[in-house]
């Protein structure tokens, strides 16, 4: 589990978790503790939802749980503080000096101004300078973040500031590469950057001290500039005035007026990537009026003009809709309200209903489908089940045989083990084979099984085992349910015949399994044509059409059928 944790005295934050690739935000499902409550290192402090998992978070160290800054079921972004913890006896990274006896004296006085002042800000800010200059810095040391479980080390990709150079907190200090994930770490603090020990495209060890902070050198430097900043905002108090005012369709001179302010603004990677994929060009996003520190756009600002530019642009047909909308209402009879039933979509069923819109709307869905005879690997199971129960302790059915015909499939048409970036096609040379659980009474999850090609049939079959459990107690973890490349959905455990599954983002294809029925086939016999009762399945492969054609499709799909009907007990 990944937390990013900042260490103030013997406090620490607790931060909603990363739960996967496309995890944004999460829900407190559930507080297992009470604030002042005592809690343990890896003792679960609550529960969260996303629309990847349910899971239980323990706690990142031992301590009291402080404060809860995010009640039971609001939904936050990955990163916000839920909660506070103060460890009991716990180490702190930051190594203060003690306040000399002139400093508390100065800060009495410094009270004494407030109260004879009634709130005169001036005077109250020249005594705070001098307190700052009395006291010793403070040190703070950054480390190498966890990003995961099985997350060991990190590689620097690039420093956002420099030694000597001062840094907001929560402002971006520098990126990081691991093989779960590249992400932006924040600074912890306001501060001085200090010292850089790890240069870019450096690795390092998670817990490793990549950087240290001087925190009391940049308070100083805010005290005694903050007269300038007054001095600052009552210049621009007027054009800000303007700004407000301006219409919706603003004049050329405004629109170049505020692109030339607006063009040293800094964009975050994320910020910039949902510019790209929504068209939006550098002159539309410097007009976007941004709610973060100094004026920035936010993920929020940016995905609220995207809302508000499509409302205009649907306008007239929205219109239009609505004109037919009301007419086939007239048309259509009335019931009572006591006649139907309301019911609210929980937090899982939300995240799944928006992770199929995306898919949908993201990849070109084109779905081929064939018959298999089961009836060799049906009779082996009705042979072998028994015992392999008792040797092995789990229950053989025909989805360890499917995976492992599909891995082989994957290694013979790898394209079809990639993701999709823009133009750039990832193809992966390991394979994280998904596959789908549903869980009661509508929910559904698509942990994977790790470095799936390297395992045996009996192998497969005990993970499979292993993640339905995990997945119906909530027991997955973040690295279950992350980084998969190919996906197997089995609606034939329901009675279904066939299906068109929807791909599981950012994967290309998914195979759906349809039931195992006996029925009558055709098929030859030395030459003669022969009707014979045969266990047959239907194997149906949706897949991306911007990379898998149909030839690719058919060609992996036929290999998944030749595979399975020339199955041989002798070469498991």
């Amino acid at each position: 589990m990944s937390f990013n944790q900042e260490f103030q005295g013997a406090k620490m934050d607790v931060i909603m978790p990363k739960m996967g690739e496309s995890v944004s935000e999460g829900t407190i499902i559930k507080w297992h503790k009470k604030e002042g409550d005592k809690v343990k290192r890896d003792e679960i402090i609550f529960e969260i939802s996303t629309d990847k998992v349910d899971t239980e978070i323990p706690s990142p160290a031992d301590g009291v749980l402080l404060e809860i800054k995010v009640e039971e079921g609001d939904t936050v972004e990955v990163g916000s503080i839920v909660a506070v913890i103060d460890e009991n006896g716990g180490s702190s990274r930051t190594i203060k000096e003690e306040k000399p006896k002139e400093v508390r004296i100065e800060e009495k006085k410094v009270e004494e101004t407030k109260n004879e002042n009634h709130g005169k800000k001036e005077d109250v800010k020249e005594s705070r300078v001098e307190i700052q200059a009395s006291k010793g810095e403070d040190l703070i040391e950054i480390i190498m973040p966890k990003m995961g479980e099985s997350v060991m080390e990190g590689t620097i990709i690039k420093w956002y500031k420099k030694a000597g150079e001062a840094v907001k907190k929560d402002e971006t200090l520098f990126e990081i590469s691991t093989d779960k994930v590249d992400t932006e770490v924040p600074s912890p603090e306001s501060g001085i950057v200090e010292e850089i020990l790890v240069g870019e495209q450096e690795t390092v060890e998670v817990g490793t001290v990549v950087a240290k902070l001087s925190a009391g050198e940049a308070k100083q430097k805010v005290s005694i500039e903050r007269g300038k900043e007054i001095d600052k905002k009552a210049e621009s108090s007027e054009l800000k005035t303007e700004d407000k005012k301006e219409p919706a369709f603003a004049s050329e001179e405004i629109r170049k007026r505020k692109r030339i302010d607006q063009t040293s603004r800094f964009y975050s990677p994320l910020v910039m990537n949902i510019a790209k994929q929504e068209n939006i060009s550098m002159d539309e996003l410097d007009l976007i009026e941004g709610t973060g520190l100094e004026g920035r756009v936010t993920k929020k600002d940016i995905l609220n003009y995207i809302e508000d530019r499509k409302k205009q642009s649907h306008q007239t047909r929205a219109a239009k809709e609505k004109e037919l909308a009301t007419e086939e209402v007239k048309m259509q009879p009335i019931y009572s309200s006591n006649e139907i039933e309301k019911i609210e979509m929980d937090n899982i069923r939300q995240k799944v209903m928006q992770h199929m819109v995306k898919s949908r709307d993201t990849s070109v869905h084109v779905t081929a489908m064939l018959e298999v005879d089961m009836t060799k690997i049906h009779n082996y199971i009705q042979k072998n089940k028994g015992e392999i129960q008792k040797i092995e302790g789990i229950k053989l059915t025909y989805m360890p045989f499917i995976a492992n015909a599909v891995i082989k499939g994957l290694k013979e048409y790898p394209l079809i083990n990639s993701t999709i970036e823009g133009t750039t096609i990832l193809k992966k040379k390991y394979i994280n084979l998904g596959i789908a659980v549903a869980i009661e009474p509508t929910g559904l999850i698509v942990p994977n099984i790790k470095s799936a090609g390297e395992r045996n049939l009996i192998g497969l079959a005990k993970a499979i085992s292993e993640l339905a459990q995990k997945s119906r107690n909530k027991k997955l973890t973040p690295d279950d349910i992350s980084n998969g490349t190919f996906t197997i959905t089995n609606y034939g455990v329901f009675g279904t015949l066939f299906g068109t599954p929807i791909i599981n983002q950012p994967e290309v294809a998914i195979l759906g399994v349809g039931s195992v029925i006996k029925k009558p086939v055709v098929f030859e016999v030395d030459g003669t044509d022969t009707i014979a009762i045969r266990s047959i399945m239907t194997l149906s492969l949706s897949h991306d059409h911007r990379l898998v054609d149909g030839m690719l499709g058919g060609k992996f799909l036929k290999f998944i059928k030749d595979t399975l009907e020339s199955f041989d007990p002798n070469n498991i």
